[in-house]
């Protein structure tokens, strides 16, 4: 596979959008020829510190333009980018960077004291946006190095780090491109407010581009969130936990002109499904994406989301749609298992490095493929709970809870 061209894209898209506004903070902007400039600043800076192809260099920075930069930064160098949430404590860092083998991390200057305690190289932010260095174009991110290594839930666990060459990263931003439910216009806006590591950062590359503008908020806040609703947004990035913070701040709002939902990452119960079609209407778009294998993996389609929760809604389980082109599913007694060209090659654990084997992968969750080949979610493996001589998923509690009269979210 030919080196993947990172660089000359972003050349060409700030070349093409220049002072157009790419990213939009709480506080403030960046455009695309800023982000550009910035993104070949910190490549050249990890240059000039001698970092190879395909070598692990963390991230750590709070939602807002710079952690956009310093993400494009790393990935147009070649190296392979560790994003971090800057929430972690140094146990959870010194785990998860010792995993990835990650000897720099690109931070905040305040935060030098943190890392330096736990032996890393710091690359601030502050320095790099105040060098300058002539825009040049690199000759590609080898296809075969390692582009990106990110840390799992470790919901059942200690977390592993899940690798992705640059390649297998390429073919993931080219599939979700083409799954967008609409094609962004130049300065359409996508609202984004979870955190930049995993869904968010898929998203804003996919939105860039396409001439779009991300705003990207560090956190859900009714003072920085309304006034964007209020000016317009194409479309929102919002799991069920963000609609149900929204409801609850827009209890009698219709936002217009908000064209996508996109929603995934825990299951959409019908109460709050209804509460994002009163807010923005039948706009819901629901996919299933795992660490190990970027969205999408199976998309349901906002008219098909609709139709589902006229009448098909069940306790039994969530309807997640149907598998994205190039992925392919299995069901092993009662366990997902995935296949996909742009999946993850593997991950590390405390005894190195392991490929799926034969590129499959056991996602853990629990579902079925229906009659029209759609795929439904029942559960967790690990979140079984035997009680009277029966197996009963947390979801399924939920789910009946959820029309509860007075009670907006439940967890089990």
């Amino acid at each position: 596979m030919q080196p993947i061209p990172w660089s000359a894209r972003l050349l060409a898209l700030a070349r093409r959008h220049g002072s157009a506004v790419a990213i939009r903070g709480a506080r403030a902007t960046l455009s695309y020829a800023e982000l550009s400039a910035r993104a070949h600043a910190l490549a050249a800076e990890l240059q000039a510190r001698s970092i190879g192809p395909g070598e692990p260099v963390a991230l750590s920075l709070p939602n807002g333009p710079d952690v956009v930069w310093a993400s494009y930064g790393i990935t147009l160098h070649g190296a392979a980018e560790a994003p971090m949430s800057p929430s972690l404590t140094a146990d959870e860092v010194a785990w998860i960077t010792g995993l990835a083998g990650c000897r720099r991390v690109v931070t905040e200057e305040a935060r030098r004291p943190f890392f330096e305690a736990l032996g890393k190289e710091v690359l601030a932010i502050e320095q790099i946006r105040a060098g300058g260095v002539p825009l040049q174009a690199n000759a590609g991110a080898p296809a075969d190095a390692r582009g990106k290594i990110v840390a799992t839930s470790g919901t059942t666990g200690k977390p592993k780090a899940v690798v992705y060459t640059h390649g297998r990263r390429w073919l993931g931003h080219e599939l979700l491109k083409s799954a967008l439910p609409f094609v962004p216009q130049a300065g359409d806006r996508i609202l984004m407010v979870t955190p930049f590591p995993h869904g968010a950062s898929y998203l804003s590359y996919a939105w860039l581009d396409f001439g779009g503008e991300v705003v990207l908020l560090d956190g859900l806040r009714r003072e920085e969130a309304e006034p964007v609703l209020r000016e317009g947004v194409a479309a929102v990035f919002a799991p069920p936990t963000v609609i149900n913070k929204l409801a609850e701040f827009f209890p009698e709002d219709r936002f217009a002109g908000v064209r996508c939902v996109f929603t995934g990452t825990q299951t959409l119960t019908e109460a709050t499904y209804r509460r994002a079609e009163r807010m923005f209407g039948p706009v819901v778009r629901i996919t299933y994406g795992k660490t190990e294998c970027v969205n999408p993996i199976t998309v349901l389609a906002p008219a098909d989301t609709a139709a589902h929760y006229a009448g098909e809604a069940t306790p039994e389980g969530a309807c997640l749609g149907w598998p994205a082109d190039g992925v392919e599913l299995d069901i092993r007694e009662g366990e997902i298992w995935l296949r996909a060209r742009h999946m993850s090659n593997g991950y590390i654990d405390p005894s190195g490095f392991h490929e799926w084997e034969d590129g499959w992968h056991p996602t853990g969750d629990l579902g079925w493929i229906d009659a029209r080949g759609r795929l439904w979610l029942s559960g967790r493996m690990a979140d079984v709970i035997k009680t009277g001589g029966y197996k009963v998923q947390p979801e399924e509690i939920e789910a009946t809870l959820a029309g509860t009269p007075g009670c907006g979210q439940f967890v089990v």
